[in-house]
This record gives C-alpha cells, sequence and structure tokens, in this order.
C-alpha cells in the first residue's frame, strides 16, 4: 500500500470529524494529520517537515496554528515529557500513557490498566479539596530493551 493510498483511507473520517466540529477541511489540517500519524509522538518542528513532503509552502505559523485547533476539538493529543517539548499523537480519547527510555529517547504507547485504576482514585490529604479524577497522564520512565543489550554488548 502507498503511503498515498493509507492517507486517503485516514482522511474521510477525519474530513467528518472537521465538519462536525465546524471546522473546514483544508489541505493542512489533513497535511499536518497525516505527519502526525504516521510519526506519532512528534514535536512540531518535525511535523513541519513531514508535512512540508506534501505541502513545500506549509509555514511554521500554520502548523503551530493547525496543532493547537487539533488539540483543542480532540483530534490531537499533546503531551510533554520531561527534557522535551511538546509531543503530538493522533491517539486520543482512551486514557493511555507512555513509556519513555531515558536513554535513547523512544516513547511507547501504554494502554490504561483494566478493571481497577488506582491512579484514577488518588489519596487526598485533609489539607486537600479532592477532584473528580477524569483522566490521569502517567509517564513511565526506564531503559527499552534496545538500549540494554547495546548496554550488555558493550559491557561484554
Amino acid at each position: 500500500m502507498s503511503q498515498y493510498t493509507a492517507f486517503s483511507e485516514r482522511r474521510p473520517a477525519w474530513s467528518e470529524q472537521l465538519r462536525s466540529a465546524g471546522r473546514r477541511v483544508t489541505k493542512q489540517r489533513l497535511a499536518v494529520l497525516d505527519a502526525i500519524h504516521t510519526h506519532p509522538h512528534s514535536t512540531a518542528e518535525t511535523i513541519l517537515d513531514v508535512a512540508r513532503r506534501e505541502l513545500p509552502g506549509l509555514s511554521a505559523q500554520s502548523v503551530y496554528v493547525v496543532l493547537g485547533d487539533l488539540t483543542e476539538l480532540g483530534m490531537l493529543r499533546r503531551f510533554e515529557p520531561p527534557q522535551s517539548p511538546a509531543l503530538y499523537e493522533t491517539r486520543t480519547g482512551d486514557n493511555h500513557h507512555h513509556a519513555i527510555c531515558t536513554r535513547c529517547g523512544r516513547i511507547e504507547d501504554v494502554d490504561c490498566a483494566v478493571g481497577h485504576a488506582p491512579c484514577l482514585h488518588p489519596h487526598w490529604n485533609d489539607s486537600q479539596s479532592p477532584m473528580t479524577i477524569q483522566i490521569a497522564d502517567v509517564l513511565y520512565q526506564g531503559i527499552c530493551q534496545d538500549c540494554l543489550a547495546a548496554e550488555h554488548q558493550d559491557g561484554s
């Protein structure tokens, strides 16, 4: 399947989401969505580079406007790992978490615990005003298998 075919299969659903939210379907919005979908957990700079393959004249300002708008609409998720600029993904609405390798920076999606989810039931002390938690944003940090293997290979 070519990259164009893969894009064209997603675009009708995205177009419908945009129209349902009262937004126009533009080349810029679709190019940004395509870029993020094919390069999840990307910075705005990476998204701009990828989207420019389709729209060479796309400006950085346009990408930032589209990112803000699509995030506000709930079509994109924005998250900020430590020591990193904001990252974007098209996987939304499922309260998943992220695991990041502290060596190479690789990021993996981690599904939320099914059943009892302690991350949604925090312990409140007497000086706090409890809230009804709707979403928990958990970031796991560790060392990925590739980095561990390389470390063992270098240490042998």
